[in-house]
């Protein structure tokens, strides 16, 4: 009985079933209907994330490669020094791909008054080549040969430079610059720079040649004290250079400065109608297109490629002189001093430093016609390894050759592979701006 009680007192459950049954119901279709919003929520979130990672890959890199990109970045940077900026440049659309073509768009037919300043399209013309200073010619480099052979030095003292280097007088009043260096392979780059400079006729170079130190000779006794106080040895090969006088600093010509400039016919052209009185600029200019031939042969470290180096810490450094050029007051010759980097110690770094010796070679397209008749010559016959080495044997005594080497026959090849490569670029440059 008490069980039905309870079963018959169970009616007010009955309804409380019923209320629940539709609370279920409600809240099951309630549960569909997030489920589902859940779903179209998660699938737009998920085409969205799907369509935005790769953009974002696309523009971002990962971060592992952070320090590649920089590398390449800073590569890119550097090559565009002198790129794509001739004063005639246009900085649309389609220049932008094809540089070249933007050179061709470009050109004007040289006039008569033009003939003077550019030859051949590539080539410095007559009315430059007439005002270039005269410099140190083989007469002069001959004359300072034999004089060394027979001079008497009287006084050194500290001067010429760095370190252990020297100014020495003579009896008669004359000086020199004494070069002497611990290693061997700097004095064979500063002698060796100098014979290439003689075969590729530039007047650049100041006349010198080899010594040995050697206290019983008469170039030498009477230096005995100056010489212990300089901590030289005996029996050391040094280059006895002859001393210019009237020198000043030369800066960096405002074409090769600013980022993004290189030389060619149309620069020259569009500098002498933006001012007609460019005749002194471009003799300067001339014997830069000789210096950058020069020290892309050479790999010299020391002059305009110590400049491009430094510029990526310091972008003011373009503006500063360049390092190991001068210019004489009374001539405005360019002086090339301190050669010791090249033929030998600037090959073992061309790895590191290639990239700035290519800049300028790659942005140059104005030469001296008899500087690129040499070059030409020289990729012909390929004899320049017989040329430095027949030199160095007539001009030096035994006594010479027996404490300094020749050049080694991997800084021939090399040289040779360079000249190979400044062949090219006067031919690229030809196929450019040479007239038809």
């Amino acid at each position: 009985m008490g069980g039905y009680t309870n079963f018959g007192g169970a009616k007010p459950g009955l309804i409380s079933w019923d209320s629940d049954a539709k609370s279920t119901q409600l809240s099951s279709a309630v549960y569909k209907n997030l489920c589902l919003l859940s779903a179209v929520f998660a699938f737009s979130v998920g085409l969205t994330i799907g369509i935005l990672i790769p953009l974002v890959y696309l523009k971002t890199p990962p971060r592992n490669d952070t320090v590649a990109l920089e590398t390449v970045n800073a590569s890119a940077v550097i090559r565009t020094i002198f790129l794509n900026n001739s004063y005639a440049y246009k900085n649309d659309s389609e220049s932008d791909k094809y540089p070249t073509v933007s050179f061709v768009k470009s050109f004007v037919p040289l006039e008569r008054s033009d003939e003077d300043l550019v030859e051949n399209g590539i080539f410095w013309g007559k009315k430059i080549e007439r005002a270039l200073p005269e410099g140190y010619k083989e007469q002069k480099h001959d004359v300072w040969q034999d004089y060394v052979k027979k001079a008497v030095a009287v006084k050194m003292e500290n001067g010429c430079g760095r370190m252990q280097n020297r100014l020495v007088t003579f009896q008669d009043g004359l000086k020199g610059c004494v070069r002497y260096r611990q290693n061997t392979d700097q004095i064979q780059g500063e002698l060796f720079s100098f014979y290439l400079a003689k075969i590729l006729n530039l007047p650049n170079l100041a006349p010198s040649a080899v010594s040995i130190v050697d206290l019983g000779q008469p170039l030498w006794r009477n230096l005995r004290n100056e010489i212990a106080s300089a901590q030289w040895n005996s029996n050391r090969p040094i280059v006895l250079t002859q001393f210019i006088s009237n020198l000043n600093s030369a800066n960096i010509p405002a074409v090769f400065k600013p980022v993004e400039r290189h030389l060619n016919k149309l620069d020259v052209l569009n500098m002498t109608r933006n001012d007609e009185d460019q005749i002194g600029s471009f003799v300067e200019l001339a014997q830069w297109s000789d210096l950058i031939v020069f020290d892309y042969l050479t790999a010299n470290l020391d002059r305009i490629v110590n400049n491009l180096y430094n510029y990526q810490w310091n972008t003011n450094i373009m503006d500063a002189p360049a390092h190991n050029l001068a210019k004489k007051a009374d001539s405005d010759l360019l002086v090339f001093l301190d050669n010791e980097s090249g033929l030998l110690h600037g090959y073992r770094l061309l790895k590191k430093y290639e990239i700035y010796h290519s800049i300028l070679l790659d942005n140059l397209c104005m030469f001296r016609k008899q500087t690129v008749d040499v070059i030409k010559r020289l990729k012909t016959k390929g004899d320049v390894g017989v040329l430095l080495r027949d030199m160095f044997d007539r001009l030096n005594s035994d006594s010479v050759k027996d404490i300094l080497p020749t050049i080694p026959d991997k800084s021939v090849k090399i040289l040779n592979d360079r000249i190979d490569r400044v062949y090219n670029q006067i031919l690229k440059c030809e196929s450019v701006f040479a007239n038809t």
